[in-house]
C-alpha cells in the first residue's frame, strides 16, 4: 500500500508566488480536476491540496507503474492542466513516493513543512482537501487508511511537543507587521478583503492588538456580516470597496478570486483622497488580490505572502527546537503505519490461505464419505484422506521453496523454513540433509 503512495507539488520554498498562483486550483474546480487527474494518469485514488503556500497532488498509483514514473507523470499533468511550461515548472517540483511520501504527508499535516513551523491552519486545510476528495469519489480504501493515520500522527505531534505554542501564522505575521508600522493601533482603520479562515484569524489578531476600526468586505454580504458580528466590525460588499478604500490605513486581503481585486488606478485614487497618508497593504492571497504595480505608488507599502518570511523569522527560531522531537514522533508513527499495513496485507494472505485449505478439506472429506458409502475399509479411507489432504496442502509451499532454491535465494529459503516451523532446518542442512 505505502509503496504505491506518491506526492508531487510545489511550495513556498520551491517556487515563487508567481508560479504558485498559476498552478493553484480554484475551490470550485477541484472536483472536476480530481476526475481529470484520475482519468489522465495512473492514479486510482487522489487528493488535491491547494493553499496560498502550496499545491500538492497525493495519489495511489496502479500496479502498472512505479512511484518514480508516476511522479514524472503527475508533474507533466500539473503543467498541462494549468497550461504552464513544463521546463519552468520542473525545477520547482518535488516528488516523493513510498515511505518518503507518507513522511511528507504527515510533516505537512503537522505544520512542520509550513512557512511558519507548527502553524495550525494547514491541518484544517488538509482535512478539508481530504473531505473534498471523498465527496468527489476520489478516495478509496488505501487513501482512507493513509490520511486518517497521518491526521492521528499530526495530532500527536501537537499534543506531545511545544511545536504549536506561542501561536503564530501568516495572519499573525501580517498583524505584527501592521503594529510595527502603526504604533497607535487604536487610531487606525483596517479593511479586510475576504471572509475565510485566514481573514478571521487576521481579525482576531487585530482585535487583540487594539485596532480602532475594522471593515470586512466580502462577495456575499451575509458571510461578511457573520464575521463582522464577532469582532464589532462593519460589513460591506467587495463591490463597494472602491468607495471605502481611502478610509483604510491597513488593507489585508485573502480571497479566492482568480483575478486582482485592487488595481493600481483604484489605489492611486484612494491615496489621493487620503492626502497621501501612508497605507499598508498585505496580500495573503494566491492568486494575488492586489496588482503588483500598486507597489509603485508613493506612500503605499505592499507586501505579499512571500514577504512575510522576514517578519516570521523570529517565530521560526522559537519553534525550531521542537522540530527534532516532532520528527521522532513522525518517524515512529510512520513505522507503526508501515507495520500496520504489512499486518493487514499478511492478514489477507492468511485469510486466503485458510479459505483455500478449508476448501481442500471439504473436497477430500466428501470424497472420503463417498468411499465409506461404497463400503471401502475405514482404515484405507482414513489413510487416503490423510495422504491426499497432506499432498494438496504442501504442494504450493513445496513448489515455492523449490523455486526459491532455484533462484539462489538461500536467505529466502531459510526465512520460508522458519515460517513453516522448521526450526531445525539450519542444523539439518549442516548435517547434509537436503530438501526432497
Amino acid at each position: 500500500m505505502l509503496d504505491k503512495l506518491v506526492v508531487v507539488g510545489v511550495n513556498h520554498d520551491s517556487a515563487s508566488v508567481d508560479l504558485r498562483e498559476r498552478i493553484a486550483f480554484a475551490p470550485e474546480k477541484v472536483h472536476e480536476s480530481l476526475s481529470a487527474l484520475i482519468h489522465d494518469t495512473a492514479l486510482s485514488e487522489a487528493v488535491i491540496l491547494s493553499t496560498c503556500n502550496r499545491t500538492e497532488l497525493y495519489g495511489v498509483v496502479s500496479s502498472a507503474i512505479d512511484g518514480v514514473a508516476a511522479g514524472d507523470q503527475l508533474a507533466q499533468w500539473l503543467a498541462l492542466h494549468h497550461e504552464v511550461d513544463i521546463n519552468q515548472l520542473l525545477p520547482c517540483v518535488y516528488r516523493n513516493h513510498g515511505l518518503s511520501a507518507a513522511s511528507h504527508l504527515v510533516r505537512v499535516a503537522a505544520g512542520l513543512n509550513s512557512m511558519i513551523i507548527g502553524e495550525p491552519q494547514i491541518f484544517g486545510q488538509m482535512k478539508s482537501a481530504f473531505a473534498v476528495a471523498q465527496e468527489a469519489g476520489a478516495v478509496g480504501f488505501h487513501m482512507n487508511i493513509i490520511f486518517r493515520e497521518a491526521f492521528r500522527i499530526a495530532k500527536k505531534v501537537r499534543t506531545d511537543t511545544a511545536i504549536g505554542e506561542n501561536p503564530v501564522s501568516v495572519a499573525y505575521a501580517a498583524v505584527d507587521l501592521a503594529r510595527q508600522i502603526f504604533r497607535d493601533m487604536q487610531r487606525s482603520t483596517a479593511l479586510l478583503l475576504g471572509a475565510g479562515e485566514t481573514i478571521e484569524l487576521v481579525a482576531r489578531h487585530l482585535g487583540d492588538a487594539g485596532l480602532g476600526k475594522l471593515i470586512i468586505a466580502n462577495r456575499t454580504l451575509e458571510r461578511a456580516e457573520q464575521l463582522a458580528s464577532q469582532f464589532d466590525a462593519e460589513a460591506i460588499l467587495l463591490a463597494d470597496v472602491t468607495e471605502r478604500l481611502h478610509e483604510a490605513d491597513i488593507v489585508i486581503s485573502s480571497t479566492g478570486s482568480q483575478l486582482p481585486i485592487l488595481g493600481k488606478g483604484m489605489v492611486e485614487e484612494a491615496v489621493k483622497a487620503r492626502r497621501w497618508r501612508p497605507v499598508l497593504m498585505i496580500d495573503l492571497a494566491v492568486p494575488r488580490d492586489i496588482e503588483p504595480q500598486v507597489a509603485e505608488i508613493s506612500d503605499v507599502y505592499l507586501y505579499t505572502v512571500d514577504d512575510m518570511r522576514e517578519v516570521i523569522e523570529e517565530n521560526l527560531r522559537m519553534r525550531a527546537s521542537e522540530a527534532s522531537k516532532a520528527d521522532e514522533i513522525i518517524a515512529h508513527g510512520i513505522e507503526m503505519l508501515r507495520e500496520g499495513v504489512l499486518e493487514r496485507q499478511s492478514a489477507d494472505v492468511v485469510r486466503t490461505y485458510r479459505d483455500s485449505a478449508l476448501a481442500m478439506q471439504q473436497i477430500e472429506l466428501e470424497k472420503a464419505l463417498k468411499m465409506l458409502e461404497r463400503g471401502v475399509e475405514p482404515q484405507e479411507v482414513l489413510n487416503r484422506l490423510a495422504r491426499d489432504l497432506t499432498n494438496k496442502l504442501i504442494h504450493a509451499p513445496t513448489a515455492g521453496l523449490r523455486q526459491l532454491a532455484k533462484d539462489g535465494g538461500k536467505q529466502d529459503v531459510s526465512k520460508m523454513a522458519a515460517v513453516l516451523g522448521l526450526t531445525d532446518f539450519e542444523e539439518e542442512r549442516d548435517e547434509g540433509t537436503t530438501l526432497q
